[in-house]
């Protein structure tokens, strides 16, 4: 029989660090407790939402005393957009726990000799650093209690209700979208561009997608900008209406001339992704450009680039000095994406390859080679731990330096293996995930010493951190 006992509250509760996921953790008892809505500090009564054997999940619903490390948010969204978790922790404490939450992986979970961890380099913008957001087309609009006690709003469900939203998703309700106004994480033209277009969809009636029933004819758009001044819009309609679709592009067009690229796309899966579907240009150019250094660099539609482009300098610029080139190693760059990492070292290594499983940004590494006269790299496209073999290495030389930049679930054992294996003289391991980090670490701490180990912040207000660690042979 279910127990439908109601859970409990926890009162007087002090918040002692910051967890993962926006939570905060406190102690009840030698019970740990994960905490929404509260930071490091904060003293609070704790609505209890679900209840382990070793530890409880709950919500503040009351604070006793507030933290010096608070700050006012600046996004009126903050509390229900699930972007920007720590927006209510000042800065300098954000990059305090992402520096223990480095050291805690290593050395707690890893069981790491490690030197000191350098310190953190935060990003010189908080607000406005990202060069890419996505927005999702709802009729299902989020309503906030105002919203819902507001008798003058129609929340009928259809092009003209007040219930179409354009924005992100609530965490954890896929098919519920959160209107936004204005977001902090994109300069302009983001903001206008986006709301510009929501009016004009319901000011001429076109449907919002509707995630549950798979139908309507707006479904996303990707804003992307560059630091060279350049835009692209990528609209993904779920239906070819042709004059519907003509209609707001050209409105784009006309309302946003610093628009360089707009694109669109007949997006008629039941997932977002347009990785598998063809973009279409609508008027300028098919792609922008990023410049780094003496570099550029093109992003195409389905280009992967690092979202922060200043702070992605300052970590390309780190993993180049940790790689310690003088001109003549071959480097392996595993995990190279689409070649950022591969073409910024390449004028100091003898030659580089570089991995990457997604064949479509491997042509853009080659092309963004040869679009900086770089003649030393070569790519390869398939899965890692395939490719990367004792006979691929025979063909192309044994790396002096390794640099790999794998996703959040780190490398795969068998390339952590066969690292070992290779024995390279230094490997440079970056990562967004200092978890997986650690454990990769533990199977090559047999053959190498962690000599380096340097945090950087990609992406303030989230508990998210890159870390960039150094390993030499023993």
């Amino acid at each position: 029989m279910k127990n439908n006992k109601p859970l409990p509250i926890l009162t007087q509760v002090e918040i002692i660090d910051a967890g993962t996921e926006g939570q905060s953790i406190g102690k009840v008892d030698d019970m740990v407790v994960f905490v929404k809505g509260a930071i490091p500090g904060d003293v609070v009564d704790v609505q209890v939402t679900r209840k382990k054997n070793k530890f409880r999940e709950g919500t503040a619903i009351h604070f006793h005393t507030y933290s010096d490390r608070r700050t006012t948010p600046a996004c009126e969204h903050f509390g229900t957009c699930g972007g920007c978790r720590w927006q209510h922790m000042n800065y300098a404490s954000q990059l305090f726990f992402k520096q223990n939450q480095v050291h805690h992986a290593l050395v707690r979970i890893g069981k790491l000799d490690i030197p000191e961890i350098s310190p953190i380099r935060g990003s010189a913008a908080i607000y406005n650093y990202r060069n890419k957001l996505e927005f999702t087309f709802s009729n299902k609009k989020w309503l906030t209690k105002e919203e819902i006690n507001d008798k003058s709003l129609d929340f009928e469900a259809g092009p003209g209700g007040a219930r179409n939203a354009l924005g992100f998703h609530i965490p954890g309700m896929f098919d519920k979208v959160l209107d936004i106004n204005h977001c902090h994480l994109q300069a302009d033209p983001s903001d206008a561009i986006r709301l510009s277009v929501k009016k004009y969809a319901i000011d001429h009636k076109l449907s919002f997608f509707d995630l549950r029933e798979q139908a309507g004819l707006l479904r996303n758009i990707i804003i992307r900008t560059s630091s060279t001044g350049e835009v692209m819009v990528i609209v993904v309609f779920f239906q070819n209406e042709e004059e519907a679709i003509t209609g707001l592009l050209q409105h784009l067009k006309e309302q946003f001339p610093q628009i360089t690229s707009l694109l669109y796309v007949i997006n008629a899966k039941k997932n977002d992704t347009i990785f598998d579907q063809e973009v279409l240009t609508f008027s300028g150019a098919d792609v922008i450009y990023e410049q780094m250094e003496h570099l550029r660099f093109r992003i195409s539609p389905k280009s992967f680039y690092q979202t922060n482009s200043a702070q992605a300098f300052e970590l390309y610029k780190l993993t180049r000095e940790f790689a310690g080139l003088t001109g003549t190693e071959t480097v392996y760059d595993l995990y190279t994406g689409t070649g950022t990492i591969a073409n910024f070292i390449a004028h100091q290594a003898g030659k580089v390859v570089g991995i990457e499983q997604v064949e479509a940004a491997i042509s853009d590494a080659r092309i963004n080679s040869e679009l900086n006269g770089i003649t030393n790299t070569t790519f390869f496209a398939g899965d890692m731990r395939v490719v990367f073999t004792d006979a691929f290495i025979e063909q192309h030389g044994k790396p002096d330096v390794v640099i790999t930049d794998p996703p959040r679930a780190g490398m795969h054992e068998d390339v952590v293996r066969t690292l070992a294996r290779l024995k390279p003289k230094r490997i440079v391991y970056v990562s967004c995930n200092p978890g997986t980090q650690a454990r990769d670490l533990m199977i090559l701490d047999e053959w190498y010493k962690v000599t380096r180990v340097q945090p950087v912040d990609m992406f303030p207000h989230t508990h998210h951190v890159e870390n960039v660690v150094l390993l030499e042979l023993r």
